[in-house]
């Protein structure tokens, strides 16, 4: 392979957008049927240089060849033409449309002016499908599919369209690792049917799984390109951030802590049973397991968000009862959902906005309105103590990086002191240095007094940032561990089993 021409190279590829270089003097090269994969911290370019490769953004300078040929002009039309594909991380597919519609929309532009034949679209998809070695029912209605689901049909989509090198934006950021490891797999069958595929993932420990040869970029500019057998997570987390990240095992024994929440025989109908545990103060409790486990239906249940049919909830002593996420709020229970995107922050708002919107009660005055000096301070205050990098806080909070959104999500809740905090994958599509900072976040907290409840599926990070971790699994706990006293694969073999 390394010997033949790259299907895709770039030479002295640079793009300004008016003062602003994102991308400076970029030569790289994707081999044919090579997994290649592309990393750095959000905001170093990734994503500018896949627009470059694909049409959407003309290169301010440098040349690009595809298949050996100079392509001097290039828009998103051409890019398909010569079998690049990308799978963004919002999939851009037909939520009304169905399976077959969605996979053979290509082969059915090719005769827009034609009837559709449906039969036709639907022999596309079912070869398609069948060379990915998955079945799903043609007919079903994509918004009706899981996430994982909705991956499969748009890599469909791209193998129907003569897809030669295929790009997966953070394919795997909203997946469980059994779905990840189903996804890896197709990976792999593409690369044996001499697809290329570029995989862009903040999971370093994918990135070392699959890829034949990994490139770090950083501020705009290649770092290198490495073959993956010569570095490691820790040396490529390095060479992202120019930080050494601490991987220690921070576990504690809060055994003698106060007791500050307690379920007891907890129990939804149909989502999870007889869930008993502790969390003490200034404990990191991890809640790991499956897509389907019961977790995010337990957190939901704990905030007040759904109502339990069985079971005691006892926090600081006293009974708790729980009518609606505004009595959990009021008793001193944060919730940070896995959707920050759909219930964490309200995307075109003012990132100070967002800030005191669960505390808008307290800071109105006595005609119920606020005054614009205290809404300042607080969200002044919450930005420079999380760190969140942002130019004033009146920018929409559609303007950030996935990380900082998440940081403002952390701040609204945070701005109202809860005694509990429960975080719900805190870190899914937050890039190396973000999760870092999130987890500095957690550790402080926990250091305050604060009870955290850390809901993730990645074994690695409950390993690094819990005192305990619960597994659950159809609903119910069924082990847990503490971290030094079982290894991370340990752990891992269990969750996964």
């Amino acid at each position: 392979m390394a010997d033949e021409t790259p299907f895709l190279r770039l030479t002295g590829i640079s793009k300004r957008f008016g003062g602003v270089k994102a991308l400076d003097g970029i030569d790289w090269d994707v081999k044919r049927g090579e997994i290649h994969c592309l990393v750095g911290e959000n905001g170093c370019g990734k994503s500018t240089l896949i627009k470059a490769v694909v049409g959407v953004h003309a290169p301010s300078s440098g040349t690009i060849e595809i298949d050996g040929a100079d392509v001097p002009v290039l828009d998103p039309a051409r890019a398909k033409a010569l079998g690049i594909q990308v799978i963004f991380q919002d999939l851009s597919l037909f939520p009304n449309l169905s399976v077959a519609e969605n996979i053979a929309i290509e082969n059915h532009l090719e005769h827009a002016l034609k009837p559709v034949r449906k039969e036709r679209l639907r022999g596309v998809a079912r070869d398609v499908l069948r060379r990915l070695n998955f079945d799903l029912d043609l007919s079903t209605i994509v918004s009706d599919l899981s996430v994982a689901e909705r991956q499969i049909v748009a890599i469909a989509r791209g193998l129907a369209a003569q897809a030669r090198l295929i790009f997966m934006d953070e394919p795997t950021a909203s997946l469980t690792r059994a779905e990840v490891n189903r996804l890896l797999a197709i990976v792999s069958r593409l690369k044996a049917d001499g697809i290329a595929v570029v995989f862009v993932s903040h999971r370093l420990d994918e990135v070392v799984e699959i890829a034949e040869r990994v490139t770090v970029m950083r501020d705009g500019r290649k770092v290198g390109t490495w073959p993956v057998a010569e570095v490691d997570q820790k040396r490529i987390a390095h060479l992202m951030t120019g930080l050494d990240i601490d991987h220690s095992i921070v576990a504690r024994d809060m055994g003698d802590a106060p007791e500050l929440l307690h379920v007891e025989k907890l129990s939804r109908r149909g989502e999870f049973a007889d869930i008993d545990f502790t969390l003490h103060q200034g404990e990191v409790l991890g809640i790991i397991g499956l897509l389907g486990s019961g977790r995010t239906e337990l957190a939901l249940t704990l905030f007040g968000m759904h109502r339990a049919d069985a079971g005691a909830i006892t926090l600081d002593g006293k009974p708790l009862r729980l009518s609606s996420n505004r009595d959990a709020v009021e008793a001193g229970i944060a919730y940070v959902s896995e959707d920050r995107l759909g219930l964490g922050v309200i995307l075109p708002q003012s990132i100070g906005d967002n800030i005191i919107l669960a505390v808008m009660k307290q800071l109105a005055g006595r005609f119920g309105l606020i005054a614009t000096k205290s809404r300042q301070k607080l969200a002044d205050d919450w930005v420079k103590r999380l760190s969140i990098k942002v130019a004033g806080t009146d920018r929409p909070v559609q303007t950030l990086s996935g990380g900082n959104q998440q940081r403002v999500v952390l701040a609204k809740w945070l701005a109202t002191r809860p005694k509990v905090l429960i975080l719900d994958s805190p870190t899914v599509g937050v890039d190396i240095k973000n999760k870092q900072g999130i987890y500095e976040v957690v550790a402080e907290l926990a250091r305050q007094g604060v009870g955290v409840i850390l809901i993730s599926d990645e074994v690695s990070e409950v390993f690094a940032t819990c005192d305990r971790v619960l597994h659950m699994r159809s609903g119910r706990i069924i082990g847990a561990e503490v971290p030094g006293q079982v290894s991370e694969h340990e752990m891992e073999e269990r969750i996964y089993a």
